[in-house]
């Protein structure tokens, strides 16, 4: 049984930035590893301090600036957004020509952490994001797992799947419940918020009506805006909008939303092996979710490159993204034969004039199903993305 994953490439970024930038941010949900990889950067003791530890806080609470600004070398500091006033010392810190020391930061769970430091660190920080494990880090042969039970290391490394859904039932009680309502500074019951993730899962790919959700849920539609923010803050969702473009088509405008952690989604539909989710309805939600989000890891897309197409005539592309200046289309399928195409498909690379279209399947071989549309096994999404950035 595989009982570490080393995340290299993590730790290549994270070393570059904090040679070239004083001040580096890793951002992403709890429980990805991002505490122990940005301590092996902070080779003195002194140097790391963790906000949600007490005995750290009472170190930095008598005089933080103070502190800091004495430090030499890589300091870490975990869990910015709990001392968010720590964010403007660190700009008069770095500023000053005698400073000897390199920050990485750590946040997760603020949807306003990236905004205050960005603004208030502009110049001086890059932000790197750290999700659970992707396509890059494991053996081609554990894909499979990986959709599974998801990223998050504990889930993905357990000694079994019943494990591995203890924890993510465990991870649900003790930070989901508990933490996005004190984000969201909300009043929802403990019954509410679990309902609206479950809603949540079963719109899962699909054209997100707010107001449906906040009827259906008897609460306002601010509220169902507000906790979807932090759900997006937390790194638990991503909002895929659609492309907007002058061709005269009439588009549908709806949002969709994707659990980022296909793991956590199966853990709410309460889908227990491979095998029941095989043949469960939610299959190619699922598929097309994990899919996606293998994609946007490995080419390194942000959000403002990602968006889906969908005409009213039904046209549609699952994914299309600015890679290289060029636009390019990706279709998810579930099936591990032969993929196939709809007509609304080649309707929407006539919409969009794409060249190339790549349909990402569970399969093993790799094919063109047209000469413009290739089938693309998941496990080969990274060598796809070095044929195209060359």
């Amino acid at each position: 049984m595989i009982s570490f994953v080393p995340r290299k490439h993590l730790a290549e970024t994270i070393a570059d930035s904090l040679r070239r930038n004083p001040v580096t941010a890793l951002l992403g949900p709890r429980r990805v590893g991002k505490s122990t990889l940005a301590r092996l950067f902070a080779e003195d003791e002194r140097n790391r301090f963790d906000l949600e530890n007490p005995i750290d806080l009472s170190r930095l609470s008598s005089d933080s600036y103070g502190i800091l600004s004495n430090l030499k070398g890589v300091v870490v500091i975990d869990e910015l957004q709990e001392v968010p006033e720590i964010i403007s010392q660190l700009r008069v810190i770095v500023d000053d020509p005698m400073c000897q020391s390199r920050f990485l930061v750590t946040g997760s769970a603020s949807p306003q952490l990236t905004g205050q430091t960005s603004q208030t660190l502009a110049g001086r920080i890059r932000h790197i994001e750290m999700g659970g494990f992707d396509l890059n880090e494991i053996e081609a042969s554990s894909a499979l797992k990986l959709w599974f039970r998801g990223s998050f290391p504990q889930s993905f490394l357990a000694a079994s799947d019943e494990e591995s859904r203890e924890w993510l039932e465990e991870f649900m009680k003790t930070w989901v419940m508990r933490d996005i309502p004190r984000l969201a500074e909300g009043r929802l019951s403990p019954q509410v918020l679990s309902r609206f993730l479950l809603m949540l899962a079963h719109y899962h790919g699909q054209a997100w009506n707010q107001r449906d959700v906040a009827e259906s849920l008897g609460i306002d539609v601010k509220s169902v805006q507000r906790y979807i923010e932090v759900f997006e803050g937390a790194y638990l969702i991503r909002r895929l909008m659609p492309l907007e473009t002058n061709i005269g088509k009439r588009i549908r405008k709806a949002h969709r939303f994707y659990f980022r952690d296909s793991g956590l989604l199966h853990r709410l539909l309460r889908i227990k092996t491979l095998a029941d989710l095989r043949t469960h309805d939610r299959l190619g939600a699922s598929w097309e979710g994990f899919a996606l989000e293998q994609v946007v890891r490995v080419f390194g897309l942000g959000h403002e490159d990602c968006f889906f197409w969908r005409t009213h005539a039904g046209a549609e592309i699952d994914l299309v993204c600015h890679l290289d200046g060029k636009l390019t289309g990706f279709e998810f399928k579930a099936s591990s034969s032969a993929p196939r195409v709809s007509k609304g498909t080649h309707e929407a690379m006539k919409d969009l004039k794409l060249n190339r279209l790549h349909v990402v399947y569970p399969g093993d071989q790799d094919f063109m199903l047209t000469e413009s549309i290739r089938a693309v096994p998941i496990t080969h999404l990274v060598k796809l993305f070095d044929e195209m950035m060359r």
